[in-house]
């Protein structure tokens, strides 16, 4: 058998580069540091329904077992805006602001495809796989090896720089390749618990998440009624949350972060960055299917997105009056036509707002 001969890292973040990406770098394909954590968190049941996560734990910890004989993971990060000036209907429901463009699993996984094509030519005894959440890898632990940030308090990547405003994507892959950096980089957060104190839930512990109260995660992924203890909690969030990123000192305003590029196909546009309540509630199947054309949240189901609408709407009139708004939801709590999430849901918020303030 011949001397494998480890390839640098240099010409493949070139090419990361010249695909657009805002950072690309390489890390060892290692089992993770943080088995026993996942363990435990699964065990704690803090992932909530999103059972895939303990359905495919073994492949989670181990690239190896998403690819046999994984030497590297190339890692990118793909920035999205977190400006926009489009306007915000009222009553508003806010999205989150990955959502904005382009579904960024199609924008970020062509270009890898791409890179993994181009190196499959240059390398044709080995073997790559992309992943854009698409495959069970702890994308973030692995781009810290590569050298893109250090994990924060509230579980995302940060870079000291560009802040994290970022997806990420991956390829595994059997060519051994240099790592970008040789140690890890140091955590900058400090002693600061912005995130932790701003989240409405409060699902964030030090560098922990608990998912089943995240905001984030009962939008877009609890598929059930949403406890009324976390209703009012949820503000007008419709589609994902982005406030823990937005009390973050890394994001606060600055030139290499407000005037950074970002691929064309995430420019902010309508449903960005909110959609109109009301007629949210009044939405059809092909209503839902027309506004989240090539948008990330087109996995969302209607009555999903009915029942954060309501939520959103009932949080709303507990300081606004709106007429129209009540009178949608009182109709949704009696109307046997909706689902009976959304009608349960309307039925617990009307209850909320009749009650007499104290």
């Amino acid at each position: 058998m011949g001397q494998t001969i480890t390839q640098p890292h240099e010409p493949i973040c070139k090419l990361g580069d010249s695909l657009g990406f805002a950072m690309t770098g390489i890390a060892k394909a290692m089992p993770s540091e943080h088995v026993d954590f996942l363990d435990q968190w699964l065990s704690d049941g803090k992932h909530g329904e999103m059972d895939y996560l303990a359905n495919h734990r073994d492949v989670r910890v181990d690239p190896a077992q998403l690819l046999e004989g994984a030497q590297s993971v190339i890692c990118v990060a793909d920035r999205y805006p977190h400006q926009t000036d489009l306007p915000a209907p009222d009553p508003a429901g806010r999205i989150a602001r990955y959502a904005w463009g382009d579904d960024y699993h199609k924008v970020l996984k062509k270009r890898l495809m791409q890179l993994a094509d181009t190196l499959r030519e240059q390398y044709p005894d080995q073997q790559f796989r992309v992943a854009v959440d698409t495959a069970p890898i702890p994308e973030r632990e692995h781009a810290h090896h590569a050298g893109l940030g250090w994990i924060g308090k509230h579980t995302l990547l940060i870079h000291p720089d560009q802040g994290s405003w970022f997806a990420l994507g991956v390829i595994v892959t059997t060519l051994l390749i240099t790592p970008t950096v040789d140690s890890l980089m140091s955590d900058h957060c400090g002693s600061c618990t912005r995130c932790i104190d701003a989240c409405p839930t409060n699902c964030i512990t030090p560098y922990q998440l608990d998912a089943s109260r995240c905001i984030s995660y009962l939008t877009l992924e609890h598929r059930s009624e949403i406890s009324t203890d976390l209703q009012q909690q949820m503000g007008n969030w419709l589609a994902g949350c982005d406030i823990c990123q937005e009390v973050c000192p890394h994001n606060r305003p600055r030139p290499q972060i407000d005037t950074a590029p970002y691929h064309e196909r995430y420019t902010p546009r309508p449903p960005a960055p909110t959609l109109n309540l009301l007629e949210v509630l009044n939405w059809t199947a092909a209503d839902r299917q027309q506004a989240f054309i090539g948008s990330a949240l087109k996995r969302m189901k209607l009555e999903m997105v009915k029942r954060n609408a309501v939520i959103a709407s009932g949080n709303y009139l507990q300081d606004n009056t709106n007429a129209p708004l009540l009178a949608k939801l009182r109709d949704l709590s009696m109307d046997f036509n909706e689902s009976e999430m959304v009608r349960h849901t309307a039925k617990d918020v009307i209850k909320r707002l009749d009650q007499p303030s104290s």
